[in-house]
């Protein structure tokens, strides 16, 4: 088998694993192979045999050059003759795809019999009843931005302690991983592989109720876990540990007496040097330097500053990659230069196994020291190493151990990046020839890595940062600083803990300035910029256009160079020559400032066509603020923003999806309880033109008028006070403040009333109907609390949407008398409303059951 034939194959597999993002995909794949089995060979055959043909006539009518005579020692070969013409290879390629895509439905994790995941019903939780858990920790614990700290345990035993009539104790073997979150102080001193016990409810993962919201549903699914636990206490003690059902002993001994639990050799050696590196420096520098040395899985960096260096493009400096990797082997082969190749090998796969169990096995590590093993194979063996057939070997023993891998965005990202890098670095090189290498490679690295990466980005995150490159130029040297002196304190560290500290201490200011570039960088006007949902079909678009350009720079031959005739390979080629491949496109001169204008277009022009066309208001599901988005060709209004965390998570995801870079129109209509203290997250990354704030008293004071005043103008807005009876138009949507301080806001939407009933008691609002203020209203959108009937009668509505994760009893069968069609937010998710579609729900509505265990 030839090399362009186990190049078929390994794309073959991989192009199999990828079908399974489409139903069937699989059987498309092998479909794919056997048409070109049939019509590919038989193309090829005509294809050459015809340019033979015209080859021979070219040369007929072509005077030799005498001084192109060392020319003949190359063999240039077109790119159609290194294909394959058997047919069988064409066919088992397809084989192998459909066969790929078989591997990844049996590896896909599934719920056991005994998964703990089957002791929550249906649609429901056990929030109501307490749980101990018995299992084995699999991970580091992590602290989350909750302040909480989290892990995955693998279980094999549970025990109801209260719930149903109170003193049932009732033992079960279980399997299946948890997702498990305890209070930041009693994980202390937990560690990999411990054995342990946690009280707490368990609760099942709901897929996104929000356009744009991170599905944590489908996550924990990828990682084989169906269920999570919000822990409160961990047992550490033997006695307060479940017993085992047929009285085992052996199980309740493996529990540790004390809260000293046993940490693994990797860990103990991951700590010593986390804790040499921070002796001397406070948080974050020094846990930036530990994020840098060894990825940021080893070290709990705070979550400010990844998010700094996540919006300016630096997430890879905090992650574990192949930098640590070439570090670590031109270290260990500069200590070993005197040493024989055979020792030279020996150390340097002992060092890149030791990092890949410090960094944690993620999977862009792995990809980097299968690459590194490759490189010192071949050193070994005294052969040349080839970049991108190592990379697609190194893919091919990755996926094959894990196929869920394809799916992994650092698996993706860490290939993508490292291609860029093979084939796009050199060409940029070869341009800037007349600088040195050293400066050259900072400003060609960001750009060959960012071009390979930026339609998977934008297609996962729909944000692209307009000054990432900019910014990973300007941070290279801190980032080069940093990189060597923490592998370098790392290894010091490990050795001797106080060298390590003291070298780690020399990097403090470098660490300083670069979380200084990207904090500055990050609270930049447009640091990210919103294009809205990218499709599957745009994200092939993209790709194909990078492919061309990169395939294309090597199609034209230079001026004078007689074109060889495109004979079939002979199995024994001529001895001394070497053999080209000719590419069958246009010059990447030509067609480089298409592509660009062509990428350009394939975001825009899509995403700017549907805002002028769209008019749609969505009611985004949150568990208290009522928060409400209209969209209409082009202008956006915000009523409402809720708190920080529905901003980070709701709010911002959302308007990011839809390619939405600014508020027009802003409005709080909530003045107490605190229910739009998000605003200044939000202005933090969006600018609103004009912002109405209900100037109510507030019973809990979020911001003075000023304070929030002083925000909006700061980033060039306009800010209007309102109260009672004040009206505000919003393109054709009308809004009033019916009353300021419940509030009661009415909006007139597409012809259509929509009453908007803050939080009231029955008695108040019995008073409210009394004066007469409220109107019929086809749309009432009020808190799920209680509702007297005569406020329904008075308002008549034909649909009820209530921002809560449930309603009131009694209001729900006043509003089913009048066959009101009832929406909330706890079972249906996020609403979307059209003028031609009506009312459309996120989830799918289903009734809530009894959690039983």
């Amino acid at each position: 088998m030839n090399q362009a034939t186990g190049v078929i194959f390994c794309l073959a597999y991989i192009l199999g694993l990828i079908s399974t993002a489409l139903p069937w995909g699989g059987y498309g794949v092998l479909s794919l192979g056997v048409v070109t089995a049939i019509a590919l060979p038989n193309f090829l055959r005509t294809y050459t045999r015809n340019a033979v043909k015209n080859t021979k006539k070219r040369r007929s009518r072509t005077t030799k050059n005498p001084t192109d005579s060392s020319l003949e020692k190359t063999e240039e070969l077109n790119f159609y003759q290194i294909l394959p013409r058997s047919k069988w290879v064409w066919f088992l390629a397809g084989l192998t795809g459909f066969l790929a895509s078989f591997y990844f439905q049996i590896r896909s994790p599934v719920p056991a019999i005994n998964d703990i995941s089957k002791l929550i019903p249906a649609g429901g939780n056990t929030q109501e009843i307490a749980v101990t858990v018995r299992g084995r920790v699999v991970s580091t614990p992590r602290l989350t931005r909750s302040g909480r700290s989290q892990f995955w345990l693998d279980t094999n035993l549970v025990s109801e302690i209260n719930g149903g009539e109170g003193g049932v104790v009732v033992n079960r073997e279980v399997s299946g991983q948890l997702y498990v979150t305890v209070p930041l102080l009693q994980a202390t001193g937990l560690y990999e592989d411990n054995t342990i016990a946690v009280v707490g409810s368990l609760y099942k993962p709901q897929r996104p109720s929000n356009p744009g919201a991170f599905d944590f549903e489908a996550y924990l699914a990828r990682s084989g876990a169906f269920a999570g636990l919000k822990g409160s206490q961990i047992d550490w003690k033997r006695e307060n540990a479940i017993a085992d059902v047929n009285g085992s002993e052996n199980q309740a001994a493996s529990f540790s007496e004390s809260s000293a639990m046993p940490q693994s050799h990797i860990q103990a050696m991951r700590q010593r040097i986390v804790r040499s590196q921070l002796f001397h420096l406070n948080v974050p520098e020094g846990t930036l330097i530990s994020a840098i040395a060894l990825g940021k899985q080893a070290v709990d960096l705070p979550y400010n500053i990844r998010d700094y260096f996540v919006q300016v493009g630096l997430a890879h400096a905090i992650a574990a990659s192949g930098t640590q990797v070439s570090m670590v082997l031109a270290l260990v082969l500069a200590l070993t230069r005197r040493f024989s190749k055979q020792l030279q090998f020996s150390f340097g796969v002992g060092a890149l196994l030791l990092l890949v169990g410090l960094t944690g096995f993620e999977a862009s590590v792995c990809r980097a020291a299968l690459m590194g093993f490759g490189t010192l194979f071949a050193l070994l063996l005294k052969r040349e190493v080839k970049p991108l057939g190592l990379l697609l070997i190194a893919a091919i023993i990755l996926l094959l151990v894990n196929p869920l891998w394809i799916w992994d965005l650092g698996f993706q990202l860490s290939f993508l990046a490292t291609l860029g890098l093979i084939v796009t670095t050199p060409p940029l090189m070869a341009k800037l020839d007349w600088m040195p290498p050293a400066i050259a490679s900072i400003f060609v690295v960001p750009i060959a890595a960012s071009v390979w990466v930026l339609p998977l980005l934008l297609y996962v995150f729909n944000v692209v940062s307009p000054y990432s490159i900019l910014v990973n130029i300007i941070a290279a040297p801190l980032l080069w600083i940093l990189s060597i002196g923490g592998m370098i304190s790392a290894l010091a560290g490990l050795i001797f803990p106080p060298a390590g500290s003291g070298l780690a201490q020399l990097l403090e200011y470098p660490a300083k300035g670069l979380i200084a570039i990207a904090e500055y960088f990050s609270q930049l006007p447009g640091n990210s910029v919103a294009v809205g949902q990218v499709s599957q079909l745009q994200l092939i678009a993209l790709y194909s256009l990078i492919c061309w350009v990169w395939l294309g720079r090597k199609s034209t031959p230079p001026q004078g160079r007689e074109e060889p005739a495109p004979t079939a390979p002979k199995r024994g080629s001529q001895k001394g020559k070497s053999t080209v491949v000719s590419l069958p496109i246009f010059s990447s001169a030509s067609i480089l400032p298409l592509a660009i204008v062509a990428g350009i277009s394939i975001i825009v022009l899509p995403a700017w066509h549907s805002q002028l066309s769209l008019f749609q208001v969505t009611l985004l599901a949150t568990s208290r603020e009522p928060v409400l988005v209209i969209q209409e060709r082009g202008k956006v209004s915000l009523i409402n923003s809720g708190d920080d965390n529905t901003v980070r998570f709701i709010v911002l995801p959302f308007l990011q999806q839809q390619g939405i870079n600014s508020v027009n129109f802003a409005i709080a209509t909530h003045p107490h309880l605190g229910l739009n203290a998000g605003w200044g997250k939000l202005l933090e990354r969006l600018p609103i033109q004009t912002f109405y704030d209900n100037t109510s008293p507030k019973q809990i004071n979020y911001a003075s008028g000023q304070e929030l005043m002083t925000a909006v103008q700061s980033r060039q807005g306009v800010y209007f006070p309102l109260e009672t009876n004040s009206t505000i138009n919003l393109g054709s949507v009308q809004l009033q403040f019916v009353n300021a301080e419940i509030p009661v806001v009415e909006l007139l939407v597409g012809g259509r009333t929509w009453l908007l009933l803050g939080e009231i008691a029955p008695e108040a609002q019995k008073k409210l109907v009394a004066t007469g203020s409220l109107k019929p209203a086809q749309v009432l959108w009020w808190s799920g609390k209680t509702l007297t009937p005569e406020l329904l009668t008075a308002i008549g509505p034909k649909v009820a949407i209530a921002t809560a994760d449930e309603i009131d009893p009694e209001t729900a069968a006043q509003l089913q008398k009048t066959k009101t069609q009832i929406f909330w937010t706890g079972r249906d998710g996020a609403l979307l409303w059209t003028p031609a579609g009506g009312f459309k729900t996120t989830l799918e509505s289903q009734e809530n059951q009894t959690s039983v265990l």
